[in-house]
């Protein structure tokens, strides 16, 4: 496989995850990025309350079936 083809799959696998999050949370979390990397999961994003990111961070974790590495989601 060319580094391209890897990136993009890569990329479509975030884009992926990114919609089945946001399917899930509704609007809950804004501006949520989701960077996939060989050890796991970084959440990123802008939520209201604790609660928000918490449900967030579980729902990655379901649906990814990876840990997550960090959740950068900015509590505002």
């Amino acid at each position: 496989m060319s580094t391209n083809a890897l990136a993009t799959s890569v990329l479509s696998e975030e884009e992926r995850l990114e919609n089945m999050l946001l399917r899930r949370l509704g609007n809950r979390i804004h501006d949520l990025r989701v960077i996939l990397l060989p050890e796991g999961l970084i959440l990123q994003g802008r939520t209201g309350t604790y609660h928000a990111k918490q449900v967030a961070q579980h729902a990655a974790m379901e649906l990814a079936n990876l840990p997550i590495l960090a959740n950068e989601i900015k509590v505002l």
